[in-house]
């Protein structure tokens, strides 16, 4: 993650026991890992994308660009999260797809 530690900054839940443990977890999650850190952000700018967060999506696209992924990595992960996420709506009640719409 460049050169600086991440931080995950969210004052208006920090406020609770729970919140700083949270903090502590994103933290440590992002500070203190085995994968490198352009592996961790197209991780992370896929999930993202996936749970549908405009936020963390741009901030973790600009984050795997400073950690030195090439625009054409970042698409890649993009479209593999994406096909993943469609598989998984068809996938998720095959049995019930299937019992109405199949044979």
């Amino acid at each position: 993650m460049s050169k600086e530690k991440a931080e995950f900054a969210a004052p208006w839940f920090t406020k609770t026991e729970a919140g700083k443990a949270f903090e502590n977890f994103y933290n440590t999650c992002l500070n203190k890992s085995v994968l490198d850190d352009k592996t961790r952000e197209l991780l992370m700018v896929a999930l993202a994308c996936v749970f549908r967060c405009p936020h963390c999506t741009e901030s973790h696209i600009k984050k795997a660009l400073e950690a030195g992924c090439k625009k054409e990595e970042i698409i890649e992960a993009l479209l593999i999260a994406a096909v993943e996420g469609a598989g998984t709506q068809l996938a998720w009640k095959k049995e019930t797809f299937m019992e109405y719409l199949g044979r």
